[in-house]
């Protein structure tokens, strides 16, 4: 692990729960406030060479928190059909969506051109139902890590995704 993955593990420890209640607090969604949790820290390992050290990172992870959630709103709102609400709601999340579509078999070819660990995290966690905390153990490794290393699986998942759409 390079340094800058040692701080963010050690930021994502120290400031999990706190950007999760933040997040459960505008949601009202467990399901939503994990996915924009794991999208929360993933942006800030992406920005973490912009933190300004002077500010509180509390402070800088509920920002992008606060924003990463009105911008899954925005997208939730332009992708249901007319007064449908399941997903600004928080009734599928976007494994469930992906399982319950007929598109499993894009999925699966998906997955199988991602990388270990991703791949297998993803399943275990996806397929498998596991818990991220089971995940890390299989693995030998922190919560915190099966927790990024899922929600860096789906982040490639999406793009591969939308590469083939476009």
């Amino acid at each position: 692990m390079d340094e800058l993955e040692i701080e963010l593990e050690q930021i994502y420890d120290a400031y999990f729960r706190d950007v999760y209640r933040f997040v459960l607090s505008l949601s009202r969604n467990e399901q939503v406030a994990e996915e924009i949790t794991q999208e929360t820290f993933f942006k800030a390992l992406q920005q973490l060479d912009r933190f300004q050290r002077a500010s509180k990172i509390s402070v800088w992870l509920c920002q992008i928190a606060k924003n990463t959630y009105f911008t899954y709103l925005d997208k939730q709102r332009r992708l249901e059909p007319e007064g449908g609400q399941e997903w600004a709601d928080g009734g599928s999340s976007f494994e469930e969506r992906l399982v319950d579509k007929a598109d499993a078999l894009r999925l699966h070819k998906l997955l199988h051109s991602l990388d270990e660990p991703y791949k297998e995290v993803f399943m275990l966690r996806v397929f498998g139902e596991l818990s991220f905390d089971q995940i890390a153990q299989i693995f030998g490794r922190t919560e915190s890590w099966a927790r990024v290393t899922f929600h860096r699986a789906k982040h490639k998942i999406r793009e591969l995704w939308r590469e083939e759409e476009a």
